[in-house]
């Protein structure tokens, strides 16, 4: 039996027009042989009906425990599935629709941000026996006492994952509202090109660091059962993005360009902490655990020998500031800045990188506040305000 696990997004679903798209997408598939395990997340977005904002508004959240709201958050995905067996049906093809829950997806019991324990594939396999397709509601499963839980935001893109190592798909199919990975965000880039193949390590790079294309523990999935997992616009036919092995990826030559950086994205809402120590590893381990005992995880580290430098989300300056006053240390902050994400597998070890880096940003008269990097990442703290600038002027040196 050939198997393959298609997930629908929120988009795709949301509205007459995609959901004949994502109706035409599953008959495609049927009609070259294969079975078909449909994930569907809710429909829509913020401000449509059944989105999950907006039966999240329908209670006040400060008085509703979070075993009702994944209660209700559940609902949405229910619905989506069971519009979707219904054209499914009228177009002619056997369907049937399972909860998350019912597809064998067993949770532990954080409700609102559960992880996925196993996935027991039964029952899914004894229907694909008998029908075309399984419709699953996706971004949610249950404890192994039935108590239902969701997945965390962009759920939908786990479950199709667990579901697909499970039941040993081909690959999976991820249908959203952008072409695929670009190499930056179109929005801000207007010239970003579509990544045609990227391996899983880059994606997940890309994914922790701002870009929103699929959800990080989806690709840690992917990587564990090395599947293939192909990103499309359910409007087109574009080809989209193929996730994969990195040995897959380095052979090809798919991309638009051969260059070293293979994406470049950014995450605003940073604060930059410059808190003056003297050279005392007692001084900075008692900050240390003072910032982790709070449950705030910092970022950027530079830990030099009069100053240790660091970034925070800017949600947490209040508490970092206490801690600071409270400790009587000298401190600097600077709010509003945007951490710059610079990717390529191919940087590790390539000298010039860094110089290119600098004289991009230079060249638009951005400062860089900050830098980092990896093996496969340079970071770049720049102001807020100058966020469009760099990402172009990068983008530009480098494509």
């Amino acid at each position: 039996m050939n198997i393959i696990v298609q997930k629908f997004g929120g988009t795709s679903v949301a509205n007459e027009k995609n959901r004949k798209e994502v109706v035409d997408r599953i008959i495609e598939k049927i009609k070259t042989g294969y079975k078909v395990v449909a994930v569907v997340s809710a429909m829509g977005r913020k401000g449509d009906p059944y989105s999950t904002d907006s039966l999240i508004n329908l209670v006040d959240e400060k008085h509703t425990q979070k075993r009702e709201l994944d209660l209700l958050m559940s609902c949405g995905e229910i619905i989506s599935a069971t519009i979707l067996s219904n054209l499914m049906s009228t177009a002619g093809y056997s369907n049937t629709v399972l909860t998350g829950y019912q597809a064998g997806i067993i949770t532990d019991n954080n409700f609102g941000d559960a992880d996925v324990i196993e996935v027991i594939p039964n029952k899914i396999l004894e229907m694909l026996k008998k029908e075309d397709i399984v419709i699953v509601s996706g971004f949610q499963g249950a404890t192994k006492d039935g108590e239902i839980t969701t997945l965390g935001r962009g759920g939908s893109d786990t479950s199709a994952l667990i579901i697909g190592e499970a039941i040993e798909s081909e690959c999976v199919e991820i249908y959203t509202d952008v072409e695929g990975v670009m190499t930056a965000d179109p929005k801000i880039v207007p010239n970003a090109q579509l990544i045609k193949k990227i391996c899983y390590s880059e994606v997940h790079q890309l994914v922790e660091e701002g870009a929103g294309v699929i959800h990080p523990k989806a690709v840690e999935v992917a990587k564990r059962c090395n599947i293939k997992v192909i990103v499309k616009n359910i409007t087109n036919n574009s080809t989209g993005t193929i996730i994969g092995p990195p040995n897959d990826i380095v052979k090809d030559n798919l991309n638009p360009i051969d260059n070293i950086i293979t994406a470049i994205t950014y995450k605003k809402n940073r604060t930059q902490i410059t808190v003056y120590l003297d050279n005392n590893d007692e001084h900075l381990k008692e900050l240390l655990d003072l910032i982790a005992n709070n449950k705030i995880s910092i970022d950027l580290i530079n830990l030099l020998t009069e100053r240790k430098v660091f970034t925070v989300d800017e949600k947490n300056v209040p508490i970092i500031e206490n801690i600071l006053q409270a400790k009587g240390y000298k401190y600097k902050i600077i709010k509003n800045c945007s951490k710059i994400s610079i990717i390529g597998h191919k940087i590790n070890g390539l000298p010039g990188v860094m110089a290119r880096i600098i004289g991009a940003l230079l060249s638009v008269n951005v400062s860089i506040l900050q830098s980092s990097d990896s093996h496969t990442t340079i970071w770049c703290l720049v102001r807020e305000e100058d966020t469009e600038k760099a990402l172009n002027a990068l983008h530009n040196e480098f494509y």
